[in-house]
């Protein structure tokens, strides 16, 4: 077994410091991150596989690297009982695909606490479209609707055509939530709509930056995955004791705002980080997909590309021109 050679997406670095990617072939012998090995059977891109693939240090130290922080496959081989061959599971986040080899590839390699069982009701599709998008989303989902009724009034979504912001608009009209999305492609409207958003409001109106402490009381809640000036005018016109999830810094990571938001309507914002996200959490966000937050948006918002494909869908995210998920299907 160990002899056996599988393919494998593979970034490396020249001498002059350029970073080159290629399909190559490997062997099973060379994986040594951990006690568990899977059989890929789909991963997806991410903004920060896009990264890694681009040779962004602050993603990936050290390389050749396969990147791919997603993977969804069958256990192939388990050094603890907690798993057995043929197991379905879900491994996303801590090192994977970033420090350490990741999905792009038909074999991959972990410690085995990374995992995440495949939920019953959960194809092995559905899990790679959700992956960290999806984990993303759910937790976000999961934080808002806690403080957050139906009846507290529409909630507002940032950048709504990408992978989380996509997932969130869909999850967030399924549960019975008025919707507005903010984007900033126009030909995107009728795809959102589609998704249920009610309103669509562009990037350009929405992010314009502005002294006023507040702005008139909106939203009863929102999820933003840009950081930047959308996140500040969402929470300067969210209404009293809303709540507001962030997870994304694609505009900026700072963040230029009073704490009037905070002191005068009680505004809470809450972080999110998939990458560490404990064990527990993930358990009931993927069983959540499963059952009350299974929707058929989990197989339209995706696209199905082959490992061969995936430079070409990287240098489309880098320059925002992706929409919803793409998944690798090894």
């Amino acid at each position: 077994m160990e002899n056996r050679e599988f393919k494998a997406f593979v970034t490396e670095e020249t001498a002059e410091g350029e970073f080159l990617s290629s399909v190559k072939s490997k062997k099973l012998a060379e994986l040594n991150h951990g006690d568990l090995t899977i059989k890929v059977c789909y991963s997806s891109i991410n903004y920060k596989d896009a990264l890694s693939v681009k040779g962004n240090k602050g993603v990936t130290r050290n390389y050749p690297h396969t990147p791919g922080i997603d993977a969804v496959g069958i256990v192939e081989k388990s050094g603890k009982s907690n798993f057995s061959v043929g197991d379905e599971v879900i491994v996303t986040g801590y090192e994977f695909g970033t420090n350490m080899d990741g999905g792009f590839a038909e074999y991959a390699q972990f410690p085995s606490e990374w995992a995440i069982r495949l939920p019953q009701g959960l194809s092995m599709r559905e899990a790679a479209i959700l992956g960290t998008a999806g984990l993303t989303t759910g937790l976000s989902v999961f934080y808002l609707s806690e403080q957050t009724k139906l009846e507290d009034g529409p909630v507002v979504v940032s950048g709504a055509t990408g992978g989380v912001g996509s997932l969130a608009v869909a999850l967030l009209s399924k549960l019975g939530y008025e919707v507005t999305a903010i984007t900033g492609k126009a030909h995107a409207y009728d795809f959102l709509h589609d998704l249920g958003a009610k309103e669509i409001r562009t990037r350009e109106e929405f992010g314009k930056r502005t002294d006023k402490m507040l702005l008139h009381g909106e939203w009863s809640g929102g999820i933003d995955t840009t950081g930047g000036p959308l996140l500040e005018n969402m929470l300067k016109s969210t209404r009293l004791f809303a709540t507001v999830t962030t997870c994304g810094n694609v505009a900026s990571t700072s963040l230029h705002l009073s704490s009037y938001p905070f002191i005068i309507r009680g505004v809470r914002l809450i972080g999110i980080t998939a990458q560490n996200c404990p064990a527990r959490t993930r358990e009931i966000i993927w069983n959540r997909f499963a059952h009350e937050w299974s929707h058929p948006f989990r197989t339209n918002i995706a696209k199905e590309i082959s490992m061969e494909e995936i430079p070409d869908y990287v240098d489309k995210m880098l320059v925002g021109k992706n929409q919803g998920r793409v998944i690798v299907k090894m």
